[in-house]
């Protein structure tokens, strides 16, 4: 595990080298916030570096319920007990194992590997604008219907998710990068995942943190050249 910290975040990086699996660790004032729960396998190295932080987890927060985010889930809430576990509304369907969509979402199946038999049902669900501490939860659709990004109103730092990636190169939720292509299989919806970048542009991260890859310093840039990216990539698609 490789462990990189920016402001009050800490990453936490799995695989780093073959397949990197990001999860996050928000430092509140007494006490931290878990933002998704990596791999099956990656329970202990979450809590060895909340040890090193010195500050207990008192809550857990998901962007999605793909594997690859809530792997660890049910073996965190039985060692920590008293943990607040806190998930987008929409992507409680998906946790209970229902992949219908809902009216307005279109045809487009729901893709990606959602774990069964997950035992752990959430203390609180979220909506655009609710707060968790010192993060703003912030609807970002495309990857998953129900996809949250997580807003720090301290730093302006954005907790994305896979609504962006930078394995493989900075992309949109979708837009395909061979070098690192499962975020993009594993997408949803192109369309909706691309008015979810422009919005989160819109809040001038001054830092972007991504489930796959590195974070990035500044990201506006490297986030407005992701988009026109994949702009060009749907027109060329239809």
């Amino acid at each position: 595990m490789r462990v990189t910290k920016e402001n009050h975040i800490y990453q936490l990086t799995f695989m780093p080298n073959l397949f990197p699996v990001n999860c996050y660790l928000v430092e509140e004032e007494d006490h931290l916030i878990l933002i998704d729960a990596a791999l099956s396998t990656n329970k202990k190295a979450i809590l060895k570096a909340a040890s090193d932080i010195g500050k207990p987890i008192k809550k857990i927060v998901l962007t999605h319920v793909h594997s690859d985010h809530i792997g660890a889930l049910d073996v965190l809430v039985a060692e920590l007990q008293n943990v607040e576990v806190i998930i987008p509304k929409r992507e409680l369907k998906i946790l209970e194992g229902d992949l219908s969509l809902e009216e307005g979402e279109g045809a487009n199946p729901i893709k990606g590997g959602v774990p069964k038999h997950v035992n752990t049902r959430p203390d609180r669900l979220l909506t655009e604008g609710d707060e968790v501490g010192s993060l703003v939860a912030i609807e970002a659709p495309g990857h998953t219907p129900g996809q949250m990004a997580y807003f720090d109103k301290r730093t302006n730092s954005l907790i994305a998710g896979d609504a962006l990636q930078t394995r493989g190169g900075i992309a949109v939720a979708g837009d395909l990068r061979w070098t690192f292509p499962f975020p993009a299989l594993a997408t949803w919806n192109k369309e909706i995942a691309l008015q979810t970048a422009e919005k989160l542009l819109s809040y001038h991260p001054t830092y972007l943190a991504v489930g796959h890859g590195n974070s990035i310093k500044d990201p506006s840039s490297d986030m407005k050249k992701a988009i026109q990216h994949a702009k060009r990539s749907l027109e060329k698609g239809k």
